[in-house]
């Protein structure tokens, strides 16, 4: 008896990497699983590759059901058909994990559109297109009567949620889908379905043009492995998840921690001494003060 044991999931970049290992875990625990990966290059560059098919049959020899799918995460009328083709094959729908994406990191005056557009559109558009499309379906089979124990599964990052140089459109896409994954909690609450995100720390395909390029491979359990996400991917897809919800999760090594929003830092405020509109010199110093270039308690 597995975690998932007859639910249905959808895995978006699930032939390789982060993706690939989720959707192993998510079958090993009884989910019939849709991997969704176009095969393309870590850059976006069309490729013969078919790694979709490949972890397909990786998850029949484990003894799991499973079919591959191609289509991409921008096409708008295409992941609705593939979320009524899944729910035709399973006759029901039960959880998604958005983990497709790729990387075009430029500094930002090198950066041109077509590089930005191509990023925010797989990652942020991508994960919004999925979710989209499966929060309609439960909101139809809620009104029509039906049980809905809804998951959504993001992929965060480390850049989205503490910045990092070169990576200004990865970093923003991602930054949007840890805001995105608030929101959908907020709004598909009633309706049985619950939205989280994962922040991994991994090495990946992602990583491996970057500063972790020259990393030694792990002797042992490795902490940079991209499966150390993975069962947290499956308890979040299970019905036993259903009481979290908006929340950004951190993985690192044999880790989890939570994630806080943009919180106001009240330790780092200041008001007018009017009590009316802050004048410009006002402003300057309690700004260098809030950053404590000024002592708290002394004057201008």
């Amino acid at each position: 008896m597995g975690l998932l044991d007859g639910r249905v999931v959808i895995v978006t970049g699930g032939g390789r990497g982060i993706g690939r290992s989720h959707a192993l875990e998510l079958a090993r625990q009884g989910a019939k699983i849709v991997v969704n990966d176009l095969g393309v290059g870590l850059h976006g560059e069309e490729s013969a590759e078919t790694p979709g098919e490949a972890v397909v049959n990786e998850i029949k020899e484990l003894g799991g059901e499973a079919f591959a799918d191609r289509t991409s995460v921008t096409d708008w009328n295409g992941i609705q058909d593939l979320v009524a083709r899944t729910v035709d094959t399973w006759g029901r729908l039960d959880a998604v994990v958005n983990n497709a994406g790729i990387v075009r990191d430029r500094m930002i005056t090198s950066m041109s559109e077509q590089d930005w557009d191509a990023v925010i559109a797989v990652h942020l558009k991508g994960t919004f297109t999925v979710t989209k499309h499966v929060c309609d379906h439960w909101r139809l089979v809620t009104k029509s009567g039906g049980a809905v124990t809804g998951r959504i599964v993001n992929t965060t990052s480390g850049t989205g949620l503490f910045g990092n140089i070169g990576q200004s459109g990865y970093g923003a896409a991602k930054a949007g889908i840890a805001s995105l994954t608030m929101i959908t909690g907020m709004e598909m609450a009633r309706y049985g379905v619950t939205c989280n995100a994962i922040s991994p720390l991994a090495f990946t395909r992602m990583t491996s043009d970057s500063v972790m390029s020259d990393r030694e491979e792990a002797q042992g359990w490795d902490p940079m492995d991209p499966a150390n996400s993975s069962p947290l991917a499956a308890w979040l897809c299970s019905e036993e998840s259903g009481w979290l919800t908006g929340a950004v999760l951190r993985v690192n090594g044999g880790t989890v921690a939570r994630v806080n929003p943009w919180a106001i830092d009240s330790g780092a405020s200041y008001t007018s001494r009017s009590g009316e509109q802050l004048t410009v010199e006002e402003i300057g110093a309690g700004l260098r003060r809030a950053y404590g270039l000024i002592p708290r308690g002394t004057g201008s």
